[in-house]
């Protein structure tokens, strides 16, 4: 495995960065691993490399960049502050079309088929993407707080949710309406809290981020192959 960071030009001609992890040989499929608010980080980039170690080539684009290059943020303290800040100036309908711009590539470059993968902010990029972006064949999302917000959504592809049973941003009534209304939709939920999947937060529970890992690559497995 190795991994680059390259640079991609959306449809509206801005550029943004992306960490790219590759596969040792031909990539089985992509992944668009979409971040958290705290940029793509090094919790992002271990998780691109644990999807390319599975024989995945994993992108994961820079959605903070059109606000400030470079954000890489931990997840206490004025960092939870900054990335707060940012969250607040970002456009959904841009941070999709930056998105696209992974899709698009990690397609060309890959040759196969390309799902989306996102955790917190990411996984309501993803939820969006599975109904409004194209060149996708299967999306999974992590906890994605606007989810139960846009349940209007009609997902396109096939799409695996997360959530935590004790999340404290997302009420677990607003899951339960997401699960009624998109019985097409595999909703998994965990005895767990908020960002249970990221091993540098206190709210990490090992073995509800082993299940869901475990589910989201049978479920690639299955939607990529």
């Amino acid at each position: 495995m190795d991994s680059e960071s390259i640079t991609l030009t959306a449809r509206d001609g801005a550029t943004l960065s992306a960490y790219v992890a590759r596969p040792d040989g031909a990539p089985k499929g992509a992944l668009v691993v979409v971040q958290e608010i705290f940029g793509v980080n090094s919790h992002i980039r271990s998780v691109a490399d644990g999807f390319a170690a599975k024989g995945y080539l994993a992108v994961a684009p820079a959605l903070f960049d059109r606000i400030e290059p470079g954000v890489e943020l931990g997840y206490e303290g004025e960092d939870m502050v900054r990335a707060r800040e940012l969250l607040g100036k970002l456009r959904f309908d841009l941070s999709l079309a930056d998105t696209q711009a992974a899709i698009d590539y990690a397609a060309a470059e890959s040759g196969t088929k390309v799902g989306v993968v996102g955790y917190c902010f990411g996984g309501s990029i993803a939820w969006l993407a599975a109904s409004r972006l194209s060149g996708l064949a299967a999306a999974v999302g992590y906890y994605g707080g606007r989810i139960p917000d846009d349940v209007d959504e009609l997902p396109r592809v096939p799409v695996l949710l997360h959530f935590g049973e004790f999340d404290d941003h997302i009420p677990l009534q607003g899951v339960e309406e997401v699960a009624k209304r998109h019985p097409e939709v595999a909703v998994q939920i965990y005895p767990a809290g908020h960002g249970f999947n990221c091993d540098q937060r206190a709210s990490f529970d090992a073995p509800s981020a082993a299940l869901a890992k475990q589910r989201t690559l049978a479920f690639f497995a299955r939607e990529l192959g």
